[in-house]
C-alpha cells in the first residue's frame, strides 16, 4: 500500500497524493550556454521526463528559466544554493519549484522573504538533503551521515518553513550509501506527510549507477514510499530517463509501453537469442502498447515459460516459433523470426 503523502503541485504536475510517480531528470549542460540547456530540455521531455531541474548558481544565470520555460511544456525547478536573493529572481523569472535549503541561506527574514514570494506565486520548495553537506552541529552529533543525521537535517529545514505556516514542501534525502538512503526515507516517510523525491546521489556511471538506483529506488517504491524520483547517472540525462521509466515498469507503477521478457539461455538454445533479444529491443524502443513480449530459446519450454506474455518466438534448430499467450501460432525459419514477430505486434 502506498504511503499518504500531502499532494503539491508544480505547474502541471502532483507529487504525492494519489498521483502517479513522476520522473525527473537534471540538465548538466553550464548554465551559461542557454541554447544548450534549452536543446538538452527538448531531449528530456521527449524522451518522458515529466520535470526539469536546473542550477542556477549566479543571479545572471537567472536568465537561463526563461528560455527553458518557453522552449519546453514542462515543469522546471530551480537548484539554488545559499543564496536568498537568486531564489528571489528565480521566482520573479517565473520558476515553477524551488530546491533550496533555508537553513543554508541565513537569518530568518531572509527565509520568510523566500516564503512569501514562493506562497504568492504557488511554487514549492523542495528541501535537498545531502550526505555530503549536513550541517556541522548534526554531523558532530552522529559522527558521520547515517540515516538519523539525514532525517534530522531534513527535519530542521522543514521547520524553518512551517514557522511561517509554508506546507507546499518536498523533501529528498540523498546518500551514496544505498542502504543509509533507504533507511533514511523510511524513517523520513514515519516524521512527516510531505511527498518525497526518492534518489541516490554520487551513484556512480550508467552501469553502477542504475544498479545502486534499482536497488535503493525500487526498494523504497516496492514499500510503497516515494512520490516522484530521479536515477542520477554520470551520462547523458537522457538515461536517467529510459532507467527511471524502466524501473516504474517492473514495478507495475507504469502501466504505459512494452516489456520485454527473455529467458537467460543454456545448452538447449539452438539460435542466437542474446542477438535477437538485442534486435527485438531495439526495434520496439519506440513502442508504446502496453504488452509483454517474449524472446524464449528453445521450442520445448518457452512457449509455457512465457504464457502470460501477449506475444512471442521461441528457437528451435535453424527455426523457431511464434506463439500468443502460451499458444504457437506457426513456425518460420530463425531468419524470420524478428519480422514476423513485429508483424504479429502491429496487428495487436
Amino acid at each position: 500500500m502506498r504511503r499518504e503523502s500531502k499532494p503539491v503541485t508544480i505547474k502541471n504536475i502532483t507529487i504525492g497524493g494519489s498521483a502517479p510517480i513522476a520522473v525527473q531528470s537534471m540538465l548538466n549542460v553550464p548554465a551559461s550556454n542557454i541554447a544548450g540547456n534549452v536543446q538538452q530540455a527538448k531531449q528530456l521531455l521527449a524522451a518522458g521526463c515529466q520535470i526539469v531541474r536546473a542550477a542556477i548558481p549566479t543571479l545572471q544565470d537567472v536568465a537561463l528559466i526563461p528560455a527553458i520555460k518557453q522552449a519546453v511544456d514542462m515543469p522546471l525547478v530551480a537548484d539554488i544554493h545559499f543564496d536568498y536573493r537568486i531564489a528571489l529572481a528565480a521566482i520573479d523569472a517565473g520558476v515553477d519549484k524551488v530546491r533550496i535549503n533555508p537553513g543554508n541561506i541565513g537569518e530568518d527574514d531572509k527565509v520568510k522573504q523566500v516564503v512569501t514570494a514562493c506562497r504568492a506565486h504557488g511554487v514549492p520548495i523542495r528541501i535537498g538533503v545531502n550526505g555530503g553537506s549536513l550541517e556541522k552541529h548534526i554531523l558532530a552529533k552522529y559522527g558521520a551521515p547515517c540515516a538519523d543525521a539525514l532525517v534530522e537535517s531534513a527535519l530542521y529545514h522543514v521547520s524553518l518553513l512551517e514557522k511561517f505556516d509554508f506546507y507546499d514542501i518536498v523533501v529528498s534525502l540523498k546518500s551514496s550509501n544505498i542502504q543509509t538512503m533507504i533507511a533514511a526515507y523510511r524513517k523520513m516517510a514515519a516524521a512527516c506527510p510531505y511527498p518525497l523525491h526518492l534518489g541516490g546521489t554520487e551513484a556512480g556511471g550508467e552501469r553502477m549507477g542504475i544498479i545502486k538506483s534499482s536497488v535503493g529506488i525500487g526498494s523504497l517504491l516496492a514499500d510503497g514510499i516515494g512520490d516522484t524520483i530521479r536515477v542520477s547517472l554520470t551520462a547523458d540525462p537522457v538515461k536517467e530517463i529510459s532507467a527511471a521509466i524502466d524501473l516504474l515498469r517492473v514495478l507495475g507503477l507504469r502501466k504505459d509501453g512494452h516489456t520485454i521478457v527473455s529467458c537467460p539461455t543454456c545448452g538447449r538454445t539452438q539460435i542466437d537469442l542474446i542477438g535477437l533479444a538485442n534486435r527485438v529491443e531495439q526495434a520496439l524502443k519506440d513502442c508504446k502498447k502496453p504488452i509483454t513480449v517474449a524472446g524464449m530459446g528453445c521450442v520445448v519450454n518457452g512457449p509455457g515459460e512465457a504464457k502470460e506474455a501477449d506475444v512471442g518466438v521461441a528457437g528451435g534448430n535453424g527455426c523457431g516459433v511464434l506463439f500468443k499467450k502460451g499458444q504457437i501460432v506457426k513456425r518460420v525459419p530463425e531468419e524470420e523470426l524478428l519480422p514476423q514477430l513485429l508483424q504479429l505486434i502491429e496487428q495487436i
